[in-house]
């Protein structure tokens, strides 16, 4: 098992390139990726806090293994707002390798990671994700939803705060089922929010319409300054696509 080292940004050596697969399948490969996340402890601090989280990922067919560079994204814009983050309830989904959870977890929040039920073999990977990283069922709950199936494991979430989800947008074939998912979270939970990073793959593609059959607003948040004060470069963050930062919210 390799391990790499890397300030928030995966080491690109021995992993898949995100063009060559789908974000829903992976090539065999055994690793674990170190992201790092840094900044002052406090706006009026000059102390620097870090926190370290480990994610091996372990490809098989239709294994959600793999950290597609939406994650790193939305885990460097839940660290710049990590003081705002302690108690409060987050919901991923479509966790894959889950860094966005579990760094909002090691931030203080009490998180659900969430993968379809129809994927055991996805959750079990959660699981061995967030034990690498000492996270215990008193900071994270891990459960089977599937997009637009309202089974009790979707109807019984409780309170939300924030709902997150990196690269859910991935095929227009499932557009709508996330969207439907989004807007009956929202709809228990009015005060919450959305927030999504996606890759873009066709500027053909668009969602637009589904926010509106379903009662949905949505906002586009800058990235260009993400990961700044740490010293981070977005741009290798991206690693050459373009991804988009949205806030979904209910109308």
């Amino acid at each position: 098992m390799s391990v790499s080292e890397n300030i928030g940004v995966p080491s690109s050596s021995g992993s898949q390139s995100a063009d060559s697969a789908s974000p829903r399948t992976c090539a065999n490969l055994d690793t674990v990726k170190k992201f790092v996340f840094k900044g002052k402890k406090s706006a009026e601090s000059s102390v620097i806090e870090e926190v370290e989280i480990l994610i091996p990922e372990k490809a098989q067919a239709n294994y959600h293994c793999y950290t597609w560079p939406s994650a790193p994204i939305l885990a460097w814009f839940l660290w710049e707002r990590r003081f705002e983050l302690a108690g409060k309830h987050i919901l991923e989904l479509g966790a894959g390798t889950a860094l966005p959870g579990i760094l909002a977890a090691k931030c203080g929040a009490s998180v659900t990671l969430t993968e379809s039920a129809t994927l055991p073999k996805a959750l079990e990977h959660i699981k061995r994700c967030c034990e690498a990283n000492s996270l215990n069922s008193s900071q994270v709950r891990i459960t089977g939803l599937t997009w637009s199936l309202f089974l009790p494991s979707t109807t019984s979430l409780g309170p939300i705060d924030i709902i997150i989800g990196s690269d859910c947008f991935y095929d227009p074939s499932v557009f709508e089922d996330i969207i439907v998912t989004v807007a009956y979270l929202l709809e228990s939970n009015p005060q919450a929010r959305f927030i999504s990073v996606y890759q873009e793959r066709s500027a053909d593609w668009t969602i637009e319409h589904l926010l509106n059959k379903w009662g949905l607003s949505c906002e586009h948040l800058p990235t260009n300054n993400i990961g700044a004060e740490s010293g981070i470069d977005i741009s290798e963050l991206m690693k050459d696509h373009t991804i988009h930062l949205l806030e979904i919210t209910k109308k």
